[in-house]
C-alpha cells in the first residue's frame, strides 16, 4: 500500500500543479476560456535545419533567375495588410496550401533536384498546420489570399515561377508568423 501511495503521489502533484496553472491562466485572461496553446504553431526546429533551409533558398534563387517580372511582389506588405499578428500564421497556412497545390505540384518537374526535396518539407509544414483555424470572420484574410491567387493566375506560368522564386519569403514568413 505504501508503494502505491508513493507512485500516486507524484501523479496527483502533477495534476494539482497543472490545475493551478490552468486556473492562473484563466484568471489572467479574465476568466475567458481560451485555448492555452494554439494549433497555429510550427516547431522551431523546422526552421533550424540547415540542409532544407539551403535547398529552399536555392530553389527560390534558381526560380527567381527565370522570373522576368520584377514589378510584382506576391509575399510582401500588401499580403499582411489588415491582418493582425495573431492571424498571420493562419494567413501563411493559406498561402502555403495554395503554393503547394496550385504552383509546386504543376511545376514539380522543374528546378530539380531542389523541388523534389523542398515539396515534401513544405507538405509536412502544411500537414502540421492542418488544424490551424481562427475563430470568427476570416474574410479579410481570404480577400488578401485571393488577391495573391488572382495575381499568380493572371501572370500564368510566369506567376507560378514568381511564386517559386519567393519560396524564401514564404519560408521566412512562415517562420516569423508560426513559431
Amino acid at each position: 500500500m505504501a508503494a502505491l501511495q508513493k507512485s500516486v503521489s507524484p501523479f496527483l502533484m502533477g495534476t494539482l500543479a497543472t490545475s493551478c496553472l490552468l486556473l492562473l491562466a484563466l484568471s489572467v485572461q479574465g476568466g475567458a476560456a481560451a485555448p492555452i496553446s494554439s494549433h497555429c504553431r510550427l516547431d522551431k526546429s523546422n526552421f533550424q535545419q540547415p540542409y532544407i533551409t539551403n535547398r529552399t533558398f536555392m530553389l527560390a534563387k534558381e526560380a527567381s533567375l527565370a522570373d522576368n517580372n520584377t514589378d510584382v511582389r506576391l509575399i510582401g506588405e500588401k499580403l499582411f495588410r489588415g491582418v493582425s499578428m495573431s492571424e498571420r500564421c493562419y494567413l501563411m497556412k493559406q498561402v502555403l496550401n495554395f503554393t503547394l497545390e496550385e504552383v509546386l505540384l504543376p511545376q514539380s518537374d522543374r528546378f530539380q533536384p531542389y523541388m523534389q526535396e523542398v515539396v515534401p518539407f513544405l507538405a509536412r509544414l502544411s500537414n502540421s498546420l492542418s488544424t490551424c483555424h481562427i475563430e470568427g470572420d476570416d474574410l479579410h484574410i481570404q480577400k488578401n489570399v485571393q488577391k495573391l491567387k488572382d495575381t499568380v493566375k493572371k501572370l500564368g506560368e510566369s506567376g507560378e515561377i514568381k511564386a517559386i522564386g519567393e519560396l524564401d519569403l514564404l519560408f521566412m514568413s512562415l517562420r516569423n508568423a508560426c513559431i
